[in-house]
């Protein structure tokens, strides 16, 4: 069974609906690629989905672990190269707004890059990832 639908809706954006849910996400090509940046760009939400992930393995930890780490922020950086044009970097500069040990930190920190995306992506890509804990 599929994940999602796809469609081109024309002037370079796409709407993707995830059929178990029926929530929809709208991409727009970037300005820096002839488009008009009025949503997230396809690699936008790959370089997204990084942070989202960790955070996701990283919560299903903490829940284990009876941490709650609500209200916590991850900035993403996607950094492009040329030819062929992809995905160079992803920085995720994680804000943690917790106060655990140090034992606690280390378990959810390599939780983190245990998320499947992590391990998806190219080994080229690099990734710079830094957790900033209250």
């Amino acid at each position: 069974m599929a994940t999602s639908k796809v469609t081109y809706l024309g002037d370079l954006r796409t709407s993707s609906i995830h059929l178990q849910s029926g929530s929809e996400i709208i991409s727009d090509a970037p300005l820096d690629n002839n488009g008009k940046g009025e949503a997230f760009s396809p690699t936008d939400t790959v370089a997204n989905g990084l942070a989202s992930c960790m955070f996701t393995v990283m919560g299903i930890k903490a829940r284990e672990m009876n941490v709650d780490f609500s209200g916590s922020t991850a900035d993403v950086t996607k950094v492009m190269a040329a030819e062929p044009r992809r995905i160079s970097e992803i920085h995720v500069s994680f804000e943690m707004k917790v106060e655990v040990d140090e034992k606690t930190k280390t378990i959810l920190e390599r939780t983190a890059m245990t998320c499947p995306i992590h391990f998806s992506l190219h080994p080229d890509i690099k990734r710079v990832i830094v957790f900033n804990w209250k």
